[in-house]
């Protein structure tokens, strides 16, 4: 959308100019339904498919009041949201987009409320460290095959997601790397599903005290000291090593057992890695090379959000996006 911009004595004038620039937006919006792209065209714009949009639709559309006068709709404030977590650029970038056509202020209150609603509505149902039996024992075998590490079922790691300096403990989010971040844990199983997320620490925390404080730890111990000795997860020498955490051996010689075990560990380590990757490929506004213009705590929310999205795609067989 291209219009002139020009300083005029004359505030009526620019207040009409901003009231037609709003009514082309809602004209915009009115003749625009992002379910009429094609499959290719909505899943590149949306990196979701259109079934998957509907079901989400289906889900948080309940949560929201009732629409009044010029308010957007939930099936335009999902949209706008998905195409942000998509795209990875900032909000003028999408507030300004032809095809959503929103405004960068009601783009902003629309994403906080989307945000809200699909971290409470979806975030249990999709999101958990619990496993069927046929998953542990398909997850067993999985890992076992990459690492001959036998009760494994889950991998755990560490990603920064770059945000702007905080306000406040600016400190506790300046990470090693030398930028500002959160230190998400990824948790995964061997579809690639993220069975736990916590991006509540800033990127100056090390792997092992995030571990060691969000109770995720407790939760594995109470399984093993249950019995339930084949409930194991493979993590980095970022880790601390436990009987339900397996890390590398450390400092091997070459040619030991020691060395081929860390070889092999690290191959079932791979899918975690993988992971990761596929999440940040799929939801750009979380790769390293953007960076998330929004308070730690917002933050946090943005990347439980696009978690729970990708085990969405996961669970309803979507291809991988392309890297370009």
């Amino acid at each position: 959308m291209i219009f002139s911009y020009y300083v005029s004595d004359n505030s009526s004038s620019e207040e009409e100019a901003t009231e037609d620039l709003a009514k082309q937006r809602r004209l915009l919006r009115s003749v625009f339904d992002p379910l009429q792209l094609t499959s290719q065209a909505f899943k590149k714009n949306f990196r979701v498919s259109k079934q998957i949009f509907l079901d989400i639709l289906s889900e948080i559309e309940p949560k929201f009041p009732p629409v009044k006068g010029k308010g957007l709709t939930p099936k335009e404030m999902l949209a706008a949201t998905l195409r942000f977590l998509a795209e990875g650029s900032y909000q003028n970038g999408t507030g300004n987009d032809f095809n959503i056509a929103i405004a960068q202020s009601t783009f902003s209150v629309a994403f906080a409320k989307c945000l809200n609603v699909m971290e409470e509505t979806l975030g249990s149902k999709w999101i958990s460290l619990v496993m069927e039996p046929n998953e542990e024992q398909d997850a067993r075998r999985y890992f076992f095959s990459k690492s001959g590490i036998p009760g494994v079922v889950m991998c755990v790691d560490g990603t920064h997601i770059k945000i702007i300096a905080p306000a406040d403990d600016y400190d506790q989010h300046f990470n090693r790397k030398g930028y500002y971040s959160l230190n998400a844990m990824i948790i995964c199983d061997h579809l690639m599903k993220i069975r736990c997320v916590n991006a509540k620490f800033g990127g100056a925390n090390h792997d092992s005290h995030i571990w060691n404080v969000t109770g995720v730890d407790a939760f594995f111990e109470s399984k093993y000291r249950s019995g339930q000795t084949t409930f194991k997860l493979l993590g980095d020498a970022g880790y601390p090593s436990k009987p339900w955490l397996i890390t590398p051996k450390r400092n091997p010689a070459p040619n030991t057992p020691d060395a081929a075990f860390n070889k092999n560990h690290s191959l079932g380590r791979e899918i975690v890695e993988r992971t990761i990757g596929l999440l940040k490929n799929r939801f750009r506004c979380l790769l390293g090379a953007r960076q998330l213009h929004y308070t730690p705590v917002k933050a946090t929310q943005i990347t439980n959000v696009c978690c729970i999205l990708h085990n969405m795609c996961i669970a309803y067989g979507m291809e991988e996006p392309s890297s370009d």
